[in-house]
């Protein structure tokens, strides 16, 4: 008897496979891919024990075992979790229909505002040997981030950032939260990237930043304090001896489509003269 396999079955596949796949793309951007491939073969071998093979006795362990490891899965990744749900909350088609449904914002060059202070901070920063950190929310909420330094509501100005990050100032070792155009806070302590096959002029700042960029997806901007170089990291990847020029052009456009050093696997950027 030939089973009728309609569209409703088609988007419950549809569904099915995607949440997999985003679940799989979550497991291996936090490094838990292994552990994700083990619970994906115990499931299999508990479907075939049960309900294939029909063994009672293992059968019934293994489905004590499901129903426990349910909680302690959720236990142990409480985190990631906490990100996918906010992912999922902050995913583009929702603004988009939130701008669709609510009225016209026609802001388009003045949500473009800060880029010019911010490329001109950096460009003074990297002469002078500054170092900073500096994260620019895209979709994804960072309040959550903000907390963890000095709250700030002001305009996005060149000096500000200058005179935040000088070595001298009580924050100049954390990050700055730069949202909807306005610096919301300064100071902050971001997740650090535990990435072991990074270059080694690549410190604490750049693996803080590179871990941002694995937790969300704000552009982040790191100036060396050593080398007075740029680079720039999004979406897991970083990319190093940004020029001014093309700063302008990740901000302006959200992303960045260069050559990048791609989180570990410690291939360098043969174009940036600090890694020769």
């Amino acid at each position: 008897m030939w089973m009728h396999f309609g569209i409703k079955d088609l988007i419950d596949v549809l569904l099915v496979a995607y949440f997999l796949y985003q679940t799989y793309k979550l497991m291996k951007s936090s490094g838990t891919l292994a552990i994700f491939n083990g619970v994906v073969s115990f499931l299999i071998v508990w479907i075939v024990v049960s309900q294939i093979l029909e063994m009672r006795l293992m059968g019934a362990i293994l489905d004590k075992m499901i129903n426990v490891g349910v909680l302690v899965l959720i236990i142990l990744f409480q985190d990631d979790i906490r990100r996918f749900l906010i992912a999922f909350g902050s995913h583009k088609g929702w603004k988009f229909l939130t701008k669709l449904f609510g009225k016209h914002n026609a802001e388009n060059e003045s949500e473009q505002s800060f880029v010019a202070p911010v490329v001109l901070a950096c460009m003074n920063m990297a002469k002078k040997k500054t170092g900073a950190l500096i994260c620019i929310q895209q979709e994804m909420d960072l309040a959550t981030y903000e907390h963890t330094g000095e709250m700030f509501n002001a305009d996005v100005n060149a000096r500000l950032i200058e005179n935040i990050f000088f070595k001298n100032s009580p924050l100049h070792d954390g990050a700055m939260i730069i949202a909807n155009n306005r610096i919301r806070a300064a100071g902050c302590i971001l997740p650090v990237a535990q990435t072991a096959n990074l270059p080694k002029e690549m410190g604490l700042r750049h693996r803080s930043g590179l871990g941002m960029s694995l937790e969300t997806d704000a552009i982040v901007i790191i100036v060396s304090e050593e080398r007075g170089k740029i680079s720039v990291a999004h979406n897991g990847n970083i990319q190093v001896n940004v020029t001014g020029e093309e700063l302008q052009q990740i901000l302006s456009k959200g992303k960045y489509d260069g050559a990048a050093q791609t989180a570990g696997t410690g291939q360098k950027n043969d174009a940036d003269p600090a890694n020769k």
